[in-house]
């Protein structure tokens, strides 16, 4: 018997990821294991499960995956934990389309076969939140929603009128409350995150977060609610035994460039790559041994002083790619390698300069949305008759100089139609698009296969 909740919310904002993190923390003090998933390809609130859980928080997103990789990274990130909490993303039935479950947290629910707990933000309601609970209950078949967390409420009183319209009307416990009066703010999602949360300085947050929780949620039942059958999946996208080191791939990891899917890193691993991590951040140059380079997403922009002043750093990547070493920089990664990033101030970093044009910060999203991908001639990772999926999110714009366009590296189609993005030169390929390698394995075979050509070419000379 296995134990897993789904924590989804009826909207944004209703306080999932407060309620997921004071769960994870009540039950880490309890002397738990407990494994963090967040429905849907954000790396953010993944960060937060793992800083609570202590172990890797992993996402399961049934666009950019097949619904029966989705059961195997949740069979093997769930490996050895006594819980497994999912945090949805949006409303319960948000996704892809306003037409279907596609994408959504419920489908993540259905799935993987997960009882669900609902968050209400009851503020300014009593019975009315029984019709709300309701109307999801009965919204669609193949979903169990099996309890429901008051969020929001102004006083114990005010939770007793709602607790007693739901049960009574749609037939499940309400776990217990959140009072308004509680005052819990999110710590920042941006700015200085990974710094502050590999410092601890938000374990004081999650501390108290679990002590409210504790007192006003029934842990309990809801672990009990939790019980149900193992998920099982039917064919690995992992080797069944992991192959021999032939390459070795540089990981460009720290505070500035940490966005990394743990299944791109582990499906490298498994097919031949040694995988060997530096900090561009801390001044480390790249790893002499390295045969391949995948600089991830983060925030540049926020370190882009400290980053400037690695002159030996920025010489020994772009002497890296310049030799044609096989290398993916993925948003924050291919923002780096451009000739500067200017703040939203206004000024100016110098960076790489191995892609010709400029990065300028703005205050509103520059992109969002799943993207479809489709490759380009010469593109070692993708190629024309290759596809995967991925993810944008981004507040920067790149200007090529001149304003000609550059030689780009995907076709990627999202809502507003298909069009060309990122870079490509020789063995770089570099965009804003994240690209989840679960959703077309093949490129990581071709990754290695360019590595072992480039480690073939160097070691002739």
């Amino acid at each position: 018997m296995h134990r897993r909740i789904l924590i989804a919310g009826t909207g944004s904002g209703v306080g999932k990821t407060t309620l997921t993190l004071g769960l994870m923390a009540a039950f880490r003090h309890k002397g738990y294991a407990v494994q963090g998933f967040k429905c849907g390809p954000d790396y953010i609130d993944p960060s937060f499960h793992t800083a609570v859980t202590g172990r890797a928080s992993r996402n399961l997103d049934s666009w950019m995956l097949s619904h029966d990789t989705v059961r195997e990274v949740f069979c093997r990130g769930s490996q050895g934990a006594d819980i497994s909490i999912i945090e949805g993303v949006m409303g319960l039935f948000d996704g892809r389309s306003p037409l279907s479950n596609e994408g959504s947290t419920a489908e993540i629910g259905m799935i993987l076969d997960t009882p669900i707990v609902l968050v209400v933000n009851c503020q300014s309601m009593a019975r009315s939140a029984a019709a709300i609970v309701k109307g999801f209950q009965s919204f669609t078949t193949g979903i169990r929603i099996v309890g429901v967390i008051a969020n929001q409420v102004g006083s114990e009183g005010h939770y007793r009128l709602v607790q007693e319209a739901i049960e009574q009307e749609c037939r499940i416990p309400v776990l217990g409350y959140l009072e308004r009066e509680a005052k819990l703010h999110m710590p920042e999602r941006h700015l200085g995150l990974v710094p502050s949360l590999e410092r601890g300085e938000l374990t004081p947050f999650f501390d108290h977060l679990a002590e409210l929780v504790a007192a006003r949620i029934d842990l309990e039942r809801l672990f009990e609610l939790a019980a149900c059958e193992p998920v099982t999946f039917r064919e690995s996208l992992f080797p069944a035994e992991a192959q021999p080191k032939t390459v070795t791939i540089a990981i460009a990891k720290d505070a500035a460039f940490n966005f990394y899917y743990p299944e791109n890193l582990e499906l490298l691993e498994a097919n031949g790559a040694e995988l060997v991590y530096f900090s561009p951040l801390a001044g480390e140059e790249i790893p002499a041994e390295a045969d391949g380079l995948y600089i991830g997403g983060g925030f540049p922009e926020e370190f882009a002083e400290t980053l400037m002043r690695y002159t030996g750093v920025k010489a020994s990547i772009t002497a890296a790619i310049t030799a044609g070493m096989p290398t993916l920089a993925e948003c924050g990664g291919y923002m780096y390698l451009t000739e500067s990033i200017e703040d939203t101030h206004g000024n100016r970093y110098p960076m790489l300069g191995v892609v010709p044009g400029k990065v300028r910060m703005q205050t509103k999203l520059a992109a969002l949305g799943y993207r479809e991908i489709t490759g380009t001639a010469g593109n070692f990772l993708i190629g024309p008759h290759d596809q995967a999926k991925g993810h944008e999110f981004h507040y920067s714009v790149f200007a090529p100089n001149g304003g000609e366009p550059l030689p780009f590296a995907y076709m990627t189609k999202g809502r507003k139609g298909a069009q060309p993005e990122g870079y490509l030169q020789a063995n770089l390929v570099a965009g804003y698009t994240h690209v989840h390698f679960a959703s077309s394995p093949g490129l990581v075979q071709r990754w290695i296969q360019a590595c072992a050509a480039f480690k073939y070419d160097r070691y002739r000379e």
